[in-house]
């Protein structure tokens, strides 16, 4: 493990931190994004979500257990850098595990510890989403303006083609009940792990996958993924949706939430700041219930651009955002949250259920059974 050295972070508006850098020395520029949580930061530097993007934790400690493979989103860190207030190097707990800076060295990724975290995510939450470069090679300034300059807006990037799977695997259900085509924009490995527990064999396809290669492996649903990046510049996946029959039942989360919202005809806005953390109330509008919800997201539907063919489900009762959405001439629902959490609270994970009903419902011959 390198010893800590000098690191900053240059933000888009001029702004300037000072840290101590760990992991790689190296330089990268991204969209910056915090997150809320309190635990759960190995989930959230491997989720592919965060592909691009340097993620700001806001808990004061980051580190303090070991990294686990058990406790991975994907094949490793996603997320473009690290930016934390403490890190630590002897991590602690019953399960064991390697160091974080350990990690983020092993994987090439660059981490900025001492910075003043408050401060950074004040500012973005009064001037909005924002690109920083997190510079630990010790560049000049002027050269990093440059760079960061030339770096582009998550608004009209489509990071799917990054994030997700590159070739079709299939992942078999112990007790299989149905065959569930998984669009993968950037799939989390707990998504997967709840769609797989209620029996459901899994096709994990590409985001650029043709609706043709989908259809070919007889699923009984399709399944859309969270992801990185503007759903209205994912072409590979909108062209997908577009191509599958509207008797086929759809499920999506996140990114898949968007991108479903795109097929209907809506459209969708960039947030502010994002909603990101593990704590996010969110109202069911059927019975007015509320879960509180993990979220990760820094996209969002407009709710005035709904059709009259979909009906609003969920609301955030932080901002008044579409959380939810349900279709009435077809099998097909969303949600904006992860009902998966890791990390977050449980009890949004009756949205599985929720999709292993319609599922039901389809097999036995309902108003939106199976007909391809």
């Amino acid at each position: 493990m390198n010893a800590p050295v000098p690191a900053r972070l240059l933000l888009q508006n001029g702004r300037l931190f000072h840290g101590r850098a760990h992991g790689a020395p190296r330089t990268v520029a991204g969209e910056l994004a915090f997150h809320t949580g309190q635990s759960g930061w190995q989930e959230m530097l491997s989720d592919p979500s965060y592909t691009g993007q340097l993620l700001v934790l806001t808990t004061p400690h980051v580190g303090n257990t070991g990294v686990l493979p058990e406790d991975l989103e994907s094949d490793g860190i996603r997320a473009a850098g690290l930016l934390c207030r403490n890190l630590s190097r002897a991590p602690s707990g019953a399960r064991g595990g390697d160091p974080l800076p350990d990690w983020l060295e092993a994987e090439d990724v660059p981490a900025l510890e001492g910075l003043d975290t408050r401060g950074l995510v004040h500012v973005l939450r009064e001037e909005g989403a924002m690109n920083g470069i997190l510079a630990c090679a010790g560049e000049p300034l002027e050269e990093l303006r440059e760079r960061l300059a030339a770096t582009p807006s998550m608004a009209g990037l489509d990071l799917t083609g990054r994030a997700g799977c590159r070739h079709a695997w299939e992942l078999p259900a112990e007790h299989a009940r149905f065959r569930v085509a998984v669009l993968d924009c950037g799939v989390k490995h707990s998504i997967l792990a709840e769609l797989s527990r209620r029996g459901c064999t899994l096709g994990v396809f590409p985001p650029d996958s043709s609706a043709a290669a989908l259809l070919a492996w007889r699923p009984d649903s399709v399944f859309l993924s969270n992801g990185p990046g503007d759903p209205a510049a994912a072409a590979g996946p909108l062209a997908c949706l577009r191509g599958l029959p509207p008797t086929l039942p759809l499920f999506g989360i996140c990114l898949g939430h968007q991108l479903l919202a795109l097929l209907a005809g809506a459209r969708t806005i960039k947030l502010p700041f994002g909603h990101r953390g593990a704590n996010h109330p969110v109202q069911r509008l059927a019975d007015g219930g509320v879960w509180i919800t993990s979220q990760n997201h820094g996209f969002a539907v407009a709710a005035e651009s709904l059709p009259a063919n979909v009906e609003l489900t969920h609301l955030s009762l932080n901002d008044g955002t579409v959380e939810g959405l349900r279709w009435h001439d077809r099998p097909a629902f969303s949600v904006q949250f992860h009902p998966e959490a890791a990390p977050g609270p449980r009890e949004a994970r009756a949205c599985f259920d929720e999709f292993i009903a319609l599922l039901e419902r389809c097999r036995a011959g309902g108003s939106h059974a199976r007909t391809h």
